[in-house]
């Protein structure tokens, strides 16, 4: 099914509504499914850029606003909450109606929030303008592999993904350093007026490169009841890690089984409906399920290394945060090196090896971290390994989930995989700040043998559930399917 026929001539702002053809020459050159794959990095860079940037500036709009921390950090809490909350139901609308008009104005939506985030006067308008930006994310993240899911033969898919996690992780590693560069000559407002040219480019490329939606699910009514259950449930799940570490047990508690109420009953308004906003029938495939769950850990390792790393390296080690941010940056730099090797690794042998690899050598490499020496040469070294090993998972993972999913539901499968992005972060960060409380190696006045003790006690704990990722990653099918 495709959005519009040959015959179709839309006028005014019909225009708006239908997906556009490409130019003959783009349409007929035999590469042109690999400017899908172009297209969509710019979008994958952009959001991660984004995020890592936004992080940084945090202690600079705080002095700038004069508020407190708990409000600063809504600026990126309210960015999270919604992108998480919305992903999976911007990936079944998308199915629907077309995936490149909702990328499309995903990019449109993102640009003009950034700009209306640079403009802001007040730290309420800002966080205003990220709930918008966090929007226009959605339909960026839910659509990206989706389109390329759908453009790449199933044989290059796996290139195709590697190639779009090496952009995602090229933005994450220049994220502090541009961010630091920028807020340094320029101010805070620069980090997000950046994404106003980039944010424009990528909508021109993918209004005229991209290629109109194929084999779209039927136009049926949108399940927002359903929408209405899953939404809060996120909302309260991610509540709940954010206050575990400093409310006590009887908040987190009630928050959480809050969500559990509104999964439940989720679970049944979408076993109830003919028109779910999730199929929980992609649930019955097995290689979708360890795709899913092995990726939802793994991401949750690769923030909580993220989060822990710098903490261990200014404080127990006392780096300036310049230098540690640079020794950390040779994680996501070796996972985006490897991201495209790894994945046409999985075009050829298939999604098994390349993950259960790539999580069994991060849950090594883990664990020898928590013995290592203070040699910064061994920290950077073991660092740039665990980013191998990401690399030989994330895009072969990803692609094995996207394979595992019916085309038609490409948009909704693409939800799923970015929401256990996003709920990986929060996790990650949540367990890592937990386990740092009870060594007590949070604290401003820690030791640096109390920090040590707690970093080695996070990472020990990351090596497992690395181990536990590569035990999910194992249970997928064997390679005929390139699962």
């Amino acid at each position: 099914m495709v959005t519009g026929s040959e015959s179709d001539k839309p006028r005014g702002w019909q225009r708006l509504v239908v997906e556009p053809r490409r130019p003959a020459a783009i349409r007929n050159w035999p590469n042109a499914p690999w400017l899908v794959v172009v297209t969509v990095s710019i979008g994958a860079f952009l959001g991660q850029l984004d995020a890592s940037i936004v992080t940084l500036a945090l202690p600079t709009l705080q002095q700038q606003f004069h508020a407190h921390l708990a409000g600063v950090e809504w600026v990126a809490l309210s960015y999270l909450l919604v992108l998480i909350a919305s992903v999976i139901a911007v990936g079944r609308l998308a199915d629907m109606i077309g995936r490149k008009l909702l990328y499309t104005y995903g990019f449109a939506i993102f640009t003009l929030a950034s700009v209306g985030c640079g403009l802001s006067p007040s730290l309420g308008v800002l966080i205003g303008c990220r709930v918008v930006q966090a929007l226009g994310a959605a339909m960026l993240q839910a659509n990206s592999v989706a389109l390329i899911a759908t453009a790449i033969p199933k044989a290059s898919l796996g290139r195709a993904i590697g190639i779009q996690g090496a952009a995602q992780a090229t933005g994450l590693a220049l994220g502090p350093t541009v961010g630091g560069l920028l807020i340094g000559v320029a101010g805070w407002r620069s980090i997000f007026f950046l994404n106003g040219p980039v944010g424009l480019i990528g909508l021109v490329l993918a209004w005229v490169l991209l290629p109109r939606s194929r084999e779209l699910a039927p136009r049926v009514r949108f399940d927002w009841l359903g929408l209405g259950f899953f939404g809060p449930a996120v909302v309260l799940f991610l509540l709940a890690l954010n206050v575990a570490g400093n409310s006590g047990f009887v908040v987190p508690l009630l928050l959480l089984g809050g969500a559990a109420v509104l999964v439940g009953l989720f679970v049944r308004r979408e076993r109830r409906t003919d028109a779910p906003l999730i199929d929980l029938r992609l649930f019955r495939n097995v290689n979708f399920v360890a795709g899913i769950a092995s990726g939802l850990l793994s991401y949750l390792v690769l923030f909580a290394v993220l989060f822990v790393v710098p903490f261990f390296l200014e404080h127990a080690r006392h780096l300036s945060t310049t230098r540690a941010g640079l020794e950390l940056g040779v994680l996501p730099i070796a996972l985006a090196i490897v991201a495209p090797f790894a994945g046409r690794a999985r075009d050829r042998i298939g999604a098994r090896i390349p993950t259960v690899t790539g999580m069994l050598l991060v849950a090594v490499l883990l664990a020898g971290l928590a013995v290592v020496e203070r040699s910064s040469v061994a920290v950077v070294v073991l660092l740039a390994g665990i980013g191998v090993g990401l690399g030989l998972f994330t895009p072969a993972n990803n692609a094995a989930i996207m394979v595992a999913a019916p085309r038609e539901h490409s948009g909704m499968a693409g939800g799923i995989l970015n929401l256990t992005r996003g709920l990986g972060t929060a996790i990650g960060v949540a367990v890592t700040g937990l386990v740092l409380g009870l060594r007590n190696a949070e604290r401003l006045r820690a030791s640096p043998h109390v920090v040590t003790i707690g970093f080695q006690t996070c990472v020990l704990v990351l090596a497992v559930v690395a181990g536990a990722a590569a035990a999910l990653a194992s249970l997928r099918a064997s390679p005929s399917g390139r699962g």
